[in-house]
C-alpha cells in the first residue's frame, strides 16, 4: 500500500490536501463516522488545509486486515 506508507512508529500514515479548513474539518468527520461505524478509530491530525491520519491496530500493535480496509475506505471518502 504504497499511497499509505509506514511512519516512524510502524503505523500506515498519509496526508489529505484541502483548500481551507472547513473542507479538512468536514472530511474529518466522515472519517470519524465511518471509524465509529467500524469500531476502528485512526489517529486524525486536523490543520488548515491538512488532514493526518495514521492507522494500526492498537490491540495487537501491528497493522492488520482492518487497518489495510479503512485506508481504502478514506481513500473513496477523499476522492468522492
Amino acid at each position: 500500500m504504497d499511497e499509505w506508507p509506514k511512519d516512524q512508529q510502524g503505523r500506515l500514515s498519509k496526508v489529505f490536501t484541502f483548500k481551507n479548513y472547513r473542507q479538512s474539518f468536514a472530511f474529518v468527520s466522515q472519517v470519524a463516522m465511518l471509524a465509529e461505524k467500524k469500531n476502528h478509530h485512526p489517529e486524525i491530525i486536523l490543520d488548515y488545509g491538512k488532514v493526518i491520519i495514521s492507522l494500526i491496530s492498537h490491540d495487537v500493535q501491528k497493522i492488520t486486515e482492518r487497518d489495510l480496509e479503512l485506508a481504502t475506505q478514506i481513500d473513496k471518502i477523499y476522492s468522492g
